[in-house]
């Protein structure tokens, strides 16, 4: 159980920077992800040993129950590990070891240390490996959760008291809370991932896609997406049937008119965070790969275009976990054509990419929309990102501050841009496009109180 080094192609890295990169690609990307969380995990343990007492016997407790399981099942590990939530938890608990280890926190932050994340991802590795364990761990809130398997509430439960996982020698797993005899009774945890019961909540599966793989919509885990309330959102059940309904348009549009991006989504499991805010929002995590958090969708194409969006945005960002493009420091701010505020270098390189990618999207639809209203409209969407990505991508290439790599990376960006540029466009479309663009470059000087939108 170690994190292997990864080699990437000198063809892949040319597809990902035309914005493309496909299932080969994204199953790389995976890898990649899988064992830099892995080094993490290791990372947590080492930092414990050094803080000793409770924290370092949990987390090596936690490392050895990864270990088992890997030995009796070397596919539950990365199971569990490549789950979004797992980067979120291992990279965040990281930060705060760290931070104690440096003499940064004080004692008393020791107390707070969250180790039962790892605990917790151990646990799951074990219930999918079915290694006789029991591991208990201190509650913060009434439900324990076992990441990519789901959890259970139990009323009346809360911190002082311990959650416990125990798997049988039969492989079979249940979770309880020690400590009250008055809170309810232990829960079976399901054979088959995603399911839920009566007490047990999991993902919701919205969609299998070519590959077997699942799109998941998730709003149980504690960690599911960094910001996010640690407490489900409380989807309806008329919520669910309106994210299956609209996540079935969105991947039958993508699988007959952007077959690259759909092979992409269906290379490994993803999943999506339902927010409670209103209107068009979605984001995504550098640490929390194969998920992204958004908004209620308005219709199958809005979310096959998120979908788009933030899967530019994971590719980029675990491209930038194998790779400097660019130097570290400097605190210049740039005019970036889809955001209301000044960006620095990493947030205008990450949208000129992903805004690469919505500018293909455009394009590709506009090649069969039917509606002479939506037509028009994707001739000007398309008019309007291809020329912002390209703006955007000329900006990073004079920065300055680029390395060697991302000189090339963002030239292979600009020449693919170029070819869009020269695609034709209605003369309408093309003005209204352009019109979007100027509108919000009026708008951002205005804002900002910038005399003109330039680095800063």
């Amino acid at each position: 159980m170690r994190p292997v080094p990864i080699r990437v192609p000198g063809r892949l890295f040319a597809a990902l920077a035309t914005g493309g990169g496909g299932a080969e690609a994204l199953d790389l990307l995976a890898r990649a992800e899988y064992s830099r969380r892995l080094a993490c995990a290791h990372a947590v343990t080492e930092a414990a040993r050094e803080i000793g007492g409770g924290v370092a016997e949990a987390a090596e407790q936690a490392w050895e129950l990864l270990a088992a399981a890997h030995r009796a099942d070397p596919r539950a590990v990365p199971a569990v590990l490549a789950h979004p939530s797992a980067g979120t938890a291992l990279v965040g608990l990281l930060a705060r070891l760290d931070r104690v280890v440096e003499g940064e926190a004080g004692a008393e932050a020791v107390g707070e240390l969250p180790v039962h994340w790892f605990s917790s991802l151990a646990a799951a590795a074990a219930v999918r490996a079915g290694v006789s364990a029991r591991l208990r761990w201190p509650l913060t809130t009434d439900q324990v959760f076992l990441p990519s398997l789901g959890g259970a509430r139990f009323s009346g439960a809360g911190p002082g008291d311990l959650a416990e996982v125990e798997v049988d020698a039969a492989g079979e797993a249940r979770v309880s809370v020690a400590g009250r005899g008055s809170v309810p009774g232990p829960v079976e945890v399901p054979k088959v991932p995603y399911a839920s019961s009566e007490r047990w909540r999991a993902a919701h599966r919205l969609v299998v896609l070519d590959t077997g793989a699942p799109l998941l919509l998730d709003d149980v885990d504690p960690m599911r997406f960094p910001g996010v309330p640690e407490r489900p959102l409380g989807l309806t059940a008329d919520d669910l049937q309106w994210w299956e309904v609209t996540a079935r348009e969105a991947c039958r549009l993508l699988r007959t008119h952007h077959p690259e991006i759909c092979a992409e989504l269906a290379a490994g499991p993803r999943t999506l965070v339902p927010l409670a805010s209103t209107g068009s929002f979605s984001g995504s995590s550098a640490e929390a790969f194969g998920s992204m958090a958004l908004s209620r969708p308005r219709t199958g194409r809005a979310l096959a275009l998120s979908l788009t969006h933030e899967l530019q945005h994971s590719k980029f960002a675990a491209v930038l976990h194998l790779f400097d493009l660019f130097e570290p420091g400097g605190d210049e701010r740039y005019y970036a054509p889809w955001r209301p505020d000044p960006r620095p270098l990493i947030g205008l390189f990450h949208g000129a990419y992903a805004h690469l990618g919505v500018a293909q999207f455009w394009n590709r639809h506009r090649a069969v929309e039917q509606d002479p209203e939506e037509l028009a409209r994707s001739h000007a969407q398309f008019a309007r990102w291809r020329a912002g990505a390209r703006e955007a991508t000329e900006v990073l290439l004079s920065s300055g501050r680029l390395t060697a790599l991302g000189q090339h990376f963002a030239e292979t960006m600009l020449s693919t841009l170029d070819a869009l540029c020269r695609l034709p466009v209605p003369a309408e479309a093309g003005r209204r496009g352009l019109a979007l663009a100027a509108e919000h470059r009026t708008e951002w000087v205005l804002r900002n109180r910038m005399p003109e939108a330039q680095p800063i």
